[in-house]
């Protein structure tokens, strides 16, 4: 015990002086040193999120053919005592931020800084894109990705890049989205960004609530809760975003399967190391999570990897650990069947400093399991995945690569990976699969 807090005070100590030396400088201006390449385990550079709370960063200038997805509401997760409202907003909200902080649904005691102040993790509003084989001259095979697929409009966008601006605003087959990680909790997770007939953009508060980002949109200035969805704090309190499906994959598995799709291109405008971790080692199962002052149910470890459904207010949890050893699952929730696909390939993005070195974790997705009028059950055999009725084999994005069905695609549901901490915070009543 001793020596995993003597390690984390030496991360944060590591972060705190690399944030000190650079926040003095424009983020437009600041020359970014890349690690050799070879070094067993380079030195953590500053993280973009997570400062602690003692160190004040002052802002700088501008940093900044499937079936159509169906589109999933998520239930919002309520807690058991109401938000006071009489309660002060959270430090230097107000000066930044023209929120109406005295409607909200979260206590505000519980929402903590992570040192960026407003845009202080830079969003990106008008995203560039490349083809698949100029992206190839800095993407690794293995590298994770999440997958938007809309009206036959396919894209990947680089967790090395989301890594680095958490929130991109985008349109997708003429949808207006927005693509969000949260590299605390390990959440990739995508939004229709319409609500009520208007559309919203999305920036980066630099609070968080369970570790978990809160966003804000530029127009009326509400903050979102990124694990739900939720607008949490200002005009739009109590609105919900809808959860798009997107599959988080690796960059092999998106080039197989959409040959002709766009890539998000580094070219941002922003100097970042795009391809380094700053996170180096988080995803530990046997470290803590940072700036996370709940309780997490023992089930499971606080830094366990989860796939997370929510169905017709049933919550279930697949523990990576299950699926990396069955790798499929069938089950029902509530009254869907769903089959639950892992297939390896893709790395983690929170291990070592080079992302493309980090461990194989695999990527899991969930589909329904009825196509055609015909409710299917999928077994592993060998290293296929295939299903008992004709033989055909599947694969991680729900289509079928041989077989009888071939050309056929599973519809997908919505379904983000998690760390088990980040999940319970938000639907502590999760059943966790077993087999």
């Amino acid at each position: 015990m001793k020596y995993k807090f003597l390690k984390k005070l030496q991360f944060l100590g590591l972060m705190t002086a690399g944030l000190f030396l650079s926040g003095c400088a424009s983020a437009l201006s600041v020359e970014t040193v890349e690690q050799p390449v070879n070094s067993d385990r380079p030195t953590v550079e500053a993280n973009p999120t997570v400062i602690p709370t003692e160190v004040i960063v002052e802002p700088t200038d501008t940093i900044v053919p499937a079936p159509e997805p169906t589109e999933t509401p998520a239930a919002v997760p309520t807690k058991g005592n109401p938000a006071n409202p009489g309660e002060a907003p959270p430090a230097g909200a107000a000066r930044e931020f023209t929120t109406d902080f005295s409607i909200h649904t979260i206590p505000y005691s519980e929402v903590l800084s992570g040192g960026p102040p407003k845009d202080g993790i830079p969003s990106l509003e008008a995203p560039q894109f490349v083809s698949i084989s100029e992206a190839e001259e800095w993407m690794e095979s293995v590298e994770p990705v999440i997958l938007v697929e809309i009206n036959g409009d396919a894209r990947a966008y680089p967790i090395q890049i989301l890594m680095w601006h958490e929130i991109v605003n985008d349109e997708v087959g003429g949808k207006p989205v927005v693509v969000t990680f949260c590299p605390l909790c390990n959440t990739g997770i995508v939004f229709g960004r319409t609500v009520s007939g208007q559309e919203l953009d999305f920036g980066t508060t630099g609070r968080l609530h369970n570790s978990n980002l809160i966003m804000y949109d530029r127009q009326t200035e509400t903050w979102w809760q990124q694990a739900t969805g939720e607008g949490i704090a200002g005009e739009l309190t109590g609105s919900q975003l809808v959860f798009l499906p997107a599959a988080m994959i690796s960059w092999e598995d998106f080039k197989n399967a959409h040959p002709s799709g766009l890539v998000l291109s580094r070219d941002t405008g922003f100097n970042r190391s795009y391809g380094n971790n700053p996170y180096t080692g988080y995803d530990d199962i046997n470290s803590s999570p940072f700036l996370f002052q709940g309780n997490t149910p023992d089930e499971l470890p606080a830094m366990a990897r989860v796939l997370t459904v929510e169905l017709a207010e049933e919550a279930v949890a697949y523990p990576n650990e299950i699926l990396m050893n069955v790798h499929v699952v069938n089950d029902t929730i509530r009254e869907t069947d769903v089959v639950v696909i892992w297939q390896a390939g893709t790395a983690s993005a929170l291990d070592e400093f080079l992302i493309a070195n980090s461990s194989d974790v695999g990527a899991a997705n969930v589909y329904e399991r009825e196509i055609d009028g015909v409710l299917l059950s999928f077994v592993f055999k060998g290293s296929m995945i295939i299903d008992e009725q004709t033989g055909s084999e599947w694969n991680v994005l729900g289509q079928a690569v041989s077989g009888e069905l071939v050309g056929k695609q599973l519809e997908p549901i919505v379904a983000v990976n998690h760390f088990w901490f980040s999940w319970a915070a938000f639907m502590p009543e999760t059943r966790i699969y077993q087999p």
